[in-house]
This record gives C-alpha cells, sequence and structure tokens, in this order.
C-alpha cells in the first residue's frame, strides 16, 4: 500500500528540525534508483544512517535481508511506526551513529553495506569514521551535497582534490553515480544533491595509515603553500632533509599537495618513515 508520507508527517504534528539537516526523499523513483545503484542484493544486511521519515528504509527492507536504521531523532517515532508499519526486517536504532563503538556494533555482523541520505552537517565525520573505524563494512552508497560529492571523488590536480579524497583512497574507490536535483527533497534545500558509491576493496596499500594520514593532513595544511615548505612545518625537517625526501619520491620541490596522487602521498609517507 502507498503511503503520503506528508500527510503522516503532518498528522504526527512533526516539526522539521533545520539544524538536523533533515531534507527527506518521497519521490518513488529517486528511491528505486538509489536502492538499485547501491548494489544491495537480497542476502545483504544494510546499515543506514539518518532513517527520516523511513522512506529510503522501507525501499531498501523490501529488497534486502535485513535493514538497522540510525536515527538521532525520537520524534520520529510516531511517524516510522506508520510508514514502517508490517515490515519485520527493520531496526530502527535512536542514536548518534557517530557515538557507536565500532568494534561492538560489528561484533554481532558478518558484513553489511551503508546506504543513506546523510544529514549535511555530518556528512564528513560519518564518512570518515566508516573509512577509518569499519572493518566489516562491504560497500558505501550515500546521498550528499553536489559540491562534497565532487571534492569525494575529485582528481589530483584539481580545485575540488582536498584531504578527504586522499583519506578515502585508502579504503575505497568512488564515484557520482546520480545528480540529484534539489526540488525532489521536503523540504526543498538549499543545494543540489548527488549520490557518491564507494567499492571497498579498491584501496590503495600503506604500511603506516596514521603517518599516511599525517602527511596527507600536512600536505594540505596550506594549499598555497609548496609541499616542502608543509613538511617543514609540520614534520619539523630541516628544508635540506625535505628537499632530499621530494627529491627521493621524484616529487618537484615546488610542488603543492593537490597535485599528488593519493599513491604518491603512499610513497611519500613510505619515505617519511625511513627517514625518521
Amino acid at each position: 500500500m502507498e503511503t503520503d508520507v506528508k500527510s503522516i508527517l503532518s498528522e504526527c504534528g512533526f516539526s522539521f528540525k533545520k539544524q538536523l539537516g533533515q531534507n527527506f526523499i518521497t519521490d518513488k523513483n529517486l528511491l528505486s534508483s538509489i536502492v538499485a545503484l547501491s548494489g544491495a542484493e537480497e542476502g545483504d544486511t544494510v546499515v543506514e544512517i539518518g532513517c527520516g521519515a523511513g522512506t529510503l528504509t522501507r525501499a531498501l527492507a523490501q529488497k534486502v535481508k535485513r535493514v538497522i536504521s540510525f536515527e538521532v531523532d525520537k520524534t520520529l517515532a510516531p511517524v516510522l511506526q506508520r510508514t514502517l508499519a508490517g515490515l519485520e526486517n527493520v531496526e530502527v536504532v535512536f542514536k548518534d551513529f557517530l557515538k557507536v563503538d565500532m568494534p561492538e556494533f560489528e561484533s554481532g555482523l558478518k558484513d553489511y553495506v551503508v546506504v543513506a541520505n546523510l544529514p549535511y552537517y555530518v556528512t564528513t565525520p560519518l564518512i570518515m569514521k566508516l573509512i577509518e573505524s569499519s572493518e566489516k563494512c562491504k560497500g558505501l552508497c550515500v546521498m550528499v551535497q553536489e559540491e562534497v560529492a565532487d571534492r569525494l571523488c575529485a582528481k589530483a590536480g584539481t580545485a575540488d582534490y582536498g584531504a578527504i579524497t586522499a583519506m578515502v583512497a585508502l579504503r575505497a574507490e568512488c564515484a557520482v553515480v546520480k545528480r540529484v536535483p534539489r526540488t525532489l527533497f521536503t523540504p526543498r534545500p538549499n543545494v543540489d544533491s548527488a549520490v557518491v558509491k564507494f567499492t571497498f576493496g579498491k584501496g590503495i596499500e600503506v604500511a603506516d595509515k596514521a603517518l599516511y594520514k599525517k602527511v596527507v593532513h600536512a600536505a594540505f595544511g596550506s594549499r598555497r603553500k609548496t609541499l616542502e615548505n608543509n613538511l617543514v612545518n609540520s614534520f619539523g625537517f630541516s628544508r635540506q632533509k625535505a628537499q632530499e625526501i621530494l627529491t627521493e619520491c621524484r616529487i618537484d620541490l615546488k610542488a603543492r599537495g593537490e597535485t599528488l596522487t593519493p599513491k604518491q602521498f603512499a610513497e611519500l609517507a613510505k619515505i617519511i618513515s625511513e627517514y625518521k
């Protein structure tokens, strides 16, 4: 039975909370498209972050074995009781996913796929939590603000390329798989969105992830400065040592951080570890 989500929200007296970035999807074609693009299969467990009115939750539950959906706004409980009625494979957890202990959460799971319409204000920390802390996440497909999507998938040497791009490369390859106009959300946000799909298991190999992270953040710490200057400032190297490291990595001494690919950052981290 098709449900009029907007009517249910009204009948339950629900008020949108701007501070929680609540922009719900009600377009059924878009919901079906996200489920298909996610690659989630019949036997999968899907973790959803930001249940909202439960429209994507329902679409997922009709396709996969189990859905675990996290939601911070407890006032959505009566709405979800109606929109998710009749679904026995959905568990709604009223908790901030950023506060979830990942080893504890994953201890009861074999593996899972994350599919979500992420709240804009926590997009980056949520993605980085999964990139850095998850062990059993095998795929990630999320709706994010369009400019964030472009940064996540940017190529080295472009204006959108940044630290988050290089950090994501540790675990996955990602691509924008769908552009979504703001008109398909309730209420309508001020920006357009995009669906980004991350393919886990296709990341780069690094011996020391913590050092790689430090190198990446040093490189982008001051984008206007050369990589040489950022290495001197962040690692305390002498200028001569910084130049020796860059020369060994075959990196131009005048290069800036945004010109290096993730693989070059990995090589740079490896060489730095040998100099320390």
